[in-house]
């Protein structure tokens, strides 16, 4: 039996839940959400002793995972399987062990199965340190199977 959402939110809820239910490299990395709307999604992620690199500061890579995870958060919000087809970031300022990281994922454009989408990573106390772009493809399947999402306005 298909299942029919009518509130775009409540099918951004739903699949937040069920992505989240299984992420467990996100998970793993202590990340919380904090916010998934259609085509938006906010991350936060405290900077742990053990994502500090040589210079005593958080590795690239974990602000690039966090920026990527908001990123997927916010393409994967309509229920269609969506994957990453490219992205690149900016580091601007370093973060250090003990700031939480926040990653805002904002949709810049949605056209078939293409989407752009940017994501900047801030401090609480609100410092930009990287900026990233990520390209999505939406590939076959729902994340979500059966359920879909009625809209009385088509």
């Amino acid at each position: 039996m298909t299942e029919h959402l009518t509130d775009p939110q409540a099918m951004a809820d739903a699949v937040t839940q069920a992505m989240w239910s299984r992420d467990r490299a996100t998970q793993g990395l202590g990340m919380q959400i904090l916010s998934v709307k259609p085509g938006y999604a906010m991350l936060a992620m405290p900077v742990r002793g053990d994502m500090v690199n040589g210079h005593h500061i958080c590795h690239g890579g974990f602000m690039f995972i966090l920026a990527d995870s908001a990123f997927a958060y916010a393409c994967n919000s309509y229920n269609q399987n969506t994957v990453a087809s490219s992205c690149n970031i900016d580091f601007l300022a370093p973060a250090r062990e003990g700031d939480v990281l926040e990653a805002e994922a904002v949709e810049r454009s949605l056209s078939g199965r293409t989407g752009v989408y940017d994501i900047t990573v801030r401090t609480r106390m609100g410092k930009t340190v990287a900026l990233f772009r990520g390209k999505s493809y939406r590939v076959k399947g729902e994340v979500i199977a059966g359920l879909q999402q009625t809209d009385a306005a088509t």
